[in-house]
């Protein structure tokens, strides 16, 4: 596949979250995905670890959305930027030491996302964010 054909790949996730199309979603990724949320050390696996990393974030916010910023692609790689917002009312976000509880607090968070895809399909997602701004955002550091 091309760069753009990757990118084109890519954005459809963004547009499934958004759209809390989780099903569609998990037919972007190939069956050994492993999606690795770096600040918090945890990896998910396949189409549900998926759908499990993303109901995590709209568990906790319902109300959560992504605005893409940058993209940058190169053969199966593809780097993006992008802003998350939303408001932590409405169920447990999972934190490094286990659920926050709901803080009704907002967030608006920078994030970047380096996907490598195979065949297609994403095969591998490293997501980074700054962890200390999301607890403080959240109320719960100084």
């Amino acid at each position: 596949m091309s760069a753009e054909e990757n990118i084109t790949v890519v954005r459809e996730h963004y547009n499934a979250f958004n759209k809390r199309d989780f099903g569609y979603g998990s037919t972007l990724v190939d069956p050994g995905l492993r999606w690795i949320n770096v600040p918090f050390a945890t990896t998910y696996e396949g189409p549900e670890g998926y759908k499990q990393f993303l109901k995590m974030w709209t568990t906790a916010m319902s109300d959560a959305r992504v605005e893409i910023t940058n993209v940058i692609a190169s053969g199966d790689w593809v780097a993006v930027e992008f802003t998350g917002k939303g408001t932590h009312q409405s169920g447990p976000l999972a934190g490094p030491k286990g659920p926050i509880p709901p803080t009704g607090k907002s967030i608006e968070l920078s994030f970047c996302e380096v996907f490598k895809l195979k065949n297609g399909k994403i095969a591998l997602v490293r997501a980074y964010f700054d962890a200390a701004t999301l607890m403080r955002q959240l109320g719960l550091m100084p």
